[in-house]
């Protein structure tokens, strides 16, 4: 009887699915930006470098364009470490930064200021296939 509870608690296991995705680490420079026409664009500035329409509470992040070809591109899903929070890739940056990535922090200046600028480790979600060698 034991064997047979003990098998049964066994096949209960979470199952890892694999989905054909991996999430990569990369080490960058974060800053952090707002919605204001001084620090995107003086005509649209809720419309990011891709064309979506943001507004304070979304997750986004913006990446500078060296980042793109290592999979860091449109709508790419993010996690920031010491956050739980998933932000997404939708906008880019100027291509005078390099190996950054600028965080969305709506209207609230303030709290784009205390962040500052800071390394941090990410982590970004490709798929699989996309890393392989060819």
């Amino acid at each position: 009887m034991l064997t047979a509870v003990l098998f049964s608690m066994a096949s209960c296991k979470e199952k890892v699915v694999d989905d054909g995705y991996i999430w990569k680490k990369l080490r960058v420079t974060a800053t952090a930006y707002n919605s204001f026409p001084s620090q995107t664009s003086k005509i649209h500035p809720g419309i990011t470098a891709w064309g979506d329409s943001i507004k304070p509470g979304m997750k986004i992040i913006a990446v500078s364009k060296d980042l793109i070809p290592l999979g860091l591109d449109y709508n790419t899903q993010v996690k920031i470490k010491g956050d739980t929070s998933i932000y997404l890739v939708k906008d880019k940056m100027h291509s005078k930064w390099k190996n950054r990535i600028d965080i969305y922090m709506g209207e609230d200046k303030e709290k784009a200021l205390q962040w500052g600028r800071k390394k941090i480790t990410i982590h970004y979600r490709v798929k699989r296939d996309s890393t392989e060698m060819k």
